[in-house]
């Protein structure tokens, strides 16, 4: 149902956006740029942290980007990484397939500015076996994404 989330997010913002679906999985940023023929960064990979005790939120960093832990607690003060049932739970999407689109609970969502290096870029689209390619600025534009600056320079 994850995938249909997706669609259908695109559908109601009128955006023909084609969902890649592949027949191998997807799930790790390895697997997925292997899969997509692409380098690991420009695999767009979605992180679901809770800060200062109670807020869940989104970061969608490029996938070979590592947090920088002092540039994130400067940003969003203390965080740590849910648990992947309490991200299957608020997102809706299955471990591998998390995405910044058709979300189960409305969630704030950051974008690392790693991510402006590329052209192009490819989340997840809700599916361990699926993606979409585009733009980090159409990325931005159609989450309601804030740009930060919390990962580690590449």
């Amino acid at each position: 149902m994850s995938l249909q989330s997706v669609r259908d997010f695109f559908a109601a913002r009128q955006l023909d956006i084609p969902i890649i679906e592949l027949e191998v999985s997807t799930a790790t940023v390895a697997l997925a740029a292997e899969a997509h023929g692409v380098e690991a960064g420009r695999i767009a990979k979605t992180l679901a942290f809770r800060i200062n005790g109670d807020q869940a939120i989104l970061l969608v960093a490029r996938g070979d980007a590592r947090i920088d832990n002092r540039k994130f607690k400067d940003c969003f003060g203390k965080g740590k990484m849910l648990p992947a049932e309490e991200v299957v739970e608020l997102t809706g999407h299955p471990v591998g397939g998390v995405c910044p689109f058709g979300l189960a609970s409305e969630l704030p969502i950051y974008l690392d500015q790693s991510l402006q290096a590329f052209d192009e870029v490819l989340p997840a689209a809700g599916a361990i076996h699926s993606a979409v390619r585009l733009s980090p600025a159409l990325l931005a534009e159609i989450t309601g994404g804030h740009w930060v600056d919390v990962c580690q320079p590449i």
